[in-house]
């Protein structure tokens, strides 16, 4: 796979050099995208084929194979495209239970992960076409449509781990044996149970020094989306599959009563809670992703750009990959998460190197619905050699971190404390689905000291940095050393779960305090941080004293009013009841109501995920829904409801199997008004008509 014939380290340092008389030549007339530094690729794929990727296996000879929710495995010829002809696809199998995983094993067969057992597919006569489906190994179902199996993935030892989805029954449950596990598997097929706590754990990965990472989704139990480090015997968080533990090879014996809901944060829990494993890596829901996925290593020796060595994890639900950097600190894995490259054309499932170093991405949204357009699809990723100007690595230090970065800094924006701000929050544990950001508040920067030859930054903090809270970096200011290229992406977070030994730097002079730098991330111009943490989502007007200037947010809850006006003597002129379905639908697509009649607006949230309902003007769900997606790291606190005029009326961000009411009069002026779920992503899909007539 890593066969390249150049001596990548030339490549890369000719690649400083053309980003840096590109960024020059060229940054005066446009900004530069990530699409300047790595160009999407589409694979052509024939009608007959509903290519819904759910694992990718790249093959000895330049194939890649592919198997589909709809129980195929393909092979693809010339997936590169190479002398401008078309790829190829012959069916290889058929006839499996939606699998959701796919390995190429180094003694030459797939292994396929189905939802009963992980399959052996064995072309004997070699037509490339299998002609005997073994099963490698099996594990009993309940019939539960949310039992999804993952794997599996090679271990460098030759053995294989596989990870089994919760069942969904209103909150996540352990209905069959080993539910919420990963299981490790040797070449025989037998299986030893190595961790659980699991709950949709859709992405995992084995790095070149045996390390186990898994990714995890918001849900219950869970704040937001997350990286963790897998040892056996570790519980990552979800009590569920804890019912096992009694079963023989159980490497621990935690039960599930042993673990408390009090909405501490998880960090502060696992003091407490025996073999609880805290996250080397949390991913803030919708600031970066909503739905982890894949997750690879870097193994391309630099034919991927310049970052070798770190992780890039896929978003099922925003369509974009994001990137990863570890490292250990008193023994133990975390890191920060940067966004990467978005734009992709479906939800992303599954990534792959190919041998060029480019990177297949695997995608499907059917039921589990995307920013991305298309209904599934594979494309490549490929670098095209110029250097992104980016936060290479964000790292711990005794009194702040060290940002590095892929370019020389300039050094008069580099080493100015405005260029750069710190933020921390944390998120809560317990058995409620997802957590609102907790405890955000700003770090101040005493002063940054930058590195001689400008590639990087040491950020001294003006206070005692939280230990398991994510930080959140910005470099805003920061320009490269040609003095006007900004950075391509200028935010990471930092989980910080130990603080970096070592010297603090103590000759910078302490800054005046009204040139502390603060937070730059509420993403709400004009409106007041406090009030808006404050006042939004609580259902009913902020109460303001006589004579008191009324809160920003006060706007927002004005248009959420839960109880029925004391003047409805009559009840409401109608009813409407709005529920949700899977795929980030609404059940009713119109509705019609008289122009200033009275409505009881009841919203059902049948679904396994967050959503509200908000009315907005015609026209402006597109306006509103990307609003909402730029709350940051008010955007929970607020449910998502950006204070905007052309917001009518809304409801709260509900939890999975729950309603909430609310009373409005109609609009007086006649349209097509429309109600959307304004939660991060889901506004381009979830959509319905108001239509208001005289």
């Amino acid at each position: 796979m890593n066969n390249y014939n150049l001596d990548m380290k030339k490549i890369l340092s000719l690649g400083i050099a053309l980003t840096l008389f590109h960024s020059y030549a060229f940054s005066q007339s446009r900004p530069m995208t990530e699409d300047d530094y790595y160009r999407i690729v589409t694979l052509p794929v024939p009608e007959n084929v509903s290519l819904e990727v759910g694992g990718l296996a790249p093959l000895p000879d330049g194939r890649l194979a592919a198997c589909t929710r709809r129980g195929d495995v393909w092979l693809i010829g010339n997936p590169y495209m190479q002398g401008s002809r078309m790829p190829t696809y012959k069916k290889f199998a058929t006839g499996m239970h939606e699998p959701l995983g796919l390995m190429w094993h180094p003694k030459g067969y797939l292994l396929c992960t189905q939802r009963g057992e992980v399959t052996k597919l064995i072309d004997n006569d070699g037509d490339e076409v299998a002609d005997e489906y073994k099963s490698f190994y099996k594990w009993p179902l309940s019939g539960n449509y949310h039992e999804y199996s993952y794997g599996p993935v090679l271990l460098p030892d030759g053995d294989m781990v596989i990870t089994l989805n919760l069942d969904w029954v209103g909150r996540g449950a352990s209905l069959a044996k080993w539910r919420g596990w990963m299981l490790k598997l040797n070449e025989k097929g037998e299986m030893t149970p190595w961790a659980t706590g699991l709950r949709s754990p859709a992405g995992f990965t084995a790095l070149r020094d045996g390390s186990i990472f898994y990714g995890e989704n918001q849900g219950d139990w869970v704040g937001s989306g997350r990286v963790t480090h897998l040892e056996k015997g570790d519980f990552a968080g979800n009590p569920a599959g804890l019912r096992w533990t009694s079963e023989a090879g159980s490497p621990l014996s935690l039960k599930p009563q042993d673990v408390p809901s009090t909405g501490k944060p998880m960090y502060e829990v696992a003091k407490t809670v025996k073999n609880l494993k805290v996250p080397a890596v949390w991913f803030p829901h919708t600031l970066m992703g909503i739905s982890t996925s894949d997750i690879k290593e870097d193994t391309t020796r630099g034919a991927f750009g310049p970052f070798d060595g770190q992780l890039f994890v896929g978003d099922q639900g925003h369509s974009k990959v994001m990137r990863m950097t570890l490292e250990k600190v008193n023994g133990e894995w975390q890191g920060a998460c940067f966004p990467f490259r978005e734009g992709l054309q479906s939800g992303i499932l599954r990534m792959v190197w190919g041998q060029d170093g480019s990177m297949f991405v695997g995608m499907t949204s059917r039921g589990w619905a995307s920013t991305g357009k298309s209904p599934y699809g594979i494309q490549r990723l490929v670098w095209t050699g110029k250097v992104p100007f980016e936060m290479k690595t964000i790292s711990s230090r005794p009194d702040g971190f060290e940002v590095t970065f892929t370019l020389p800094v300039d050094r008069k924006t580099g080493e100015d404390p405005n260029s750069y701000s710190l933020n921390s929050f944390t998120y809560k544990y317990h058995q409620t689905y997802g957590s609102p950001i907790e405890d955000a508040r700003a770090v101040p920067i005493r002063g940054v000291v930058l590195s001689a030859d400008g590639m990087s930054a040491r950020i001294v903090a003006d206070t005692t940095l939280k230990l398991g809270y994510i930080h959140e970096v910005k470099a805003e200011g920061v320009r490269a050393q040609s003095g006007s290229l900004p950075l391509l992406h200028n935010t990471g977070y930092y989980t910080l779960n130990n603080i970096a030994p070592g010297d603090r730097i103590t000759n910078l002079p302490a800054r005046p305090a009204n040139n502390v730098t603060a937070s730059a991330s509420t993403g709400m111009a004009g409106h007041n941080h406090a009030d808006m943490m404050t006042t939004a989502g609580k259902g009913t007007d902020a109460k303001a004293k006589p004579g008191a200037k009324k809160p920003a947010a006060a706007s927002v809850s004005a248009k959420r009013l839960t109880e029925q006006p004391a003047d409805w003597t009559n009840g409401p002129d109608q009813t409407v009841t709005i529920s949700t379905k899977p795929g980030l639908k609404f059940d009713t697509e119109q509705v019609q109501v008289k122009a200033g009649s009275r409505v009881k607006w009841v919203f059902n949230n049948n679904d396994d995920m967050l959503h509200n309902c908000v009315i907005v003007k015609p026209g402006a769900a597109d306006k509103v829904g990307n609003a909402a997606m730029r709350l940051n790291l008010n955007g929970a606190k607020m449910n998502y409801v950006p204070v905007l005029p052309e917001v009518v009326y809304h409801t709260n961000i509900l939890q999975p199997e729950s309603s909430e009411s609310i009373y409005f009069v109609a609009p007086t002026e006649p349209g097509d008004y429309t109600f959307v779920c304004t939660f991060p992503g889901h506004h381009t899909l979830m959509q319905g008509t108001l239509k208001v007539t005289k």
